[in-house]
């Protein structure tokens, strides 16, 4: 799938007029179809309760938090990649603290092709979040299942009195005769037995 089919939201946390500005183009040609700007943590934080952002991008430090829990904790989410901009003198010991919690770490100054490339990864990375979030719904919806065909024998078992085996061909077969879903026949049976 291509970022473009979605559009990624972006939290830029920044006080920098400049470097907002400089930033912002760089982030709509990276697929961000909707930026927000907060100038602080604080401001960030009530921007996060509103809504969901695709990236967070934080320009450390900032006027009341140097911003680097924030960004892990948006990092620890299953929606949202993060990237700190910090001094260079700053960079190494940052990188080191944050790479464990799953956040980009990008030197300043840095050229905009770093930032394109940076903001590149970050958009990977989201990818595979989404494929990752997919792939846990299919299995939510599976055990779901599972627990409705479950419930659909045991009533099966209680009111008709067929043994578990011939409850869960009856389920199967009904299934496969209407062509419909395990669930939705389990579902049925909930709703004539239960």
């Amino acid at each position: 799938m291509q970022p473009e089919e979605y559009g990624y939201r972006a939290l830029l946390v920044s006080s920098s007029s400049k470097f907002n500005d400089t930033l912002r183009p760089l982030l709509t040609a990276s697929g961000c179809t909707a930026v927000t700007v907060a100038g602080s943590v604080a401001a960030a934080r009530r921007s996060t309760l509103e809504s969901r952002y695709d990236f967070v991008i934080v320009n450390a430090p900032l006027p009341d938090d140097p911003g680097f829990r924030f960004a892990s904790e948006q990092a620890a989410g299953r929606e949202t990649v993060s990237l700190v901009f910090v001094r260079s003198e700053l960079f190494e010991e940052t990188k080191s603290r944050l790479t464990p919690a799953g956040v980009f770490t990008l030197p300043k100054p840095t050229s905009s092709a770093a930032v394109s490339n940076g903001l590149g990864f970050m958009a990977a990375a989201r990818e595979k979040l989404r494929g990752l979030e997919k792939k846990t719904l299919t299995l939510e919806e599976k055990m779901e299942e599972i627990r409705l065909v479950n419930r659909a024998k045991w009533l099966l078992i209680d009111r008709l009195k067929m043994t578990e085996p011939d409850a869960h061909r009856y389920i199967e077969k009904q299934a496969m005769d209407t062509c419909r879903p395990k669930g939705e026949i389990a579902g049925e049976i909930l709703r004539t037995y239960g």
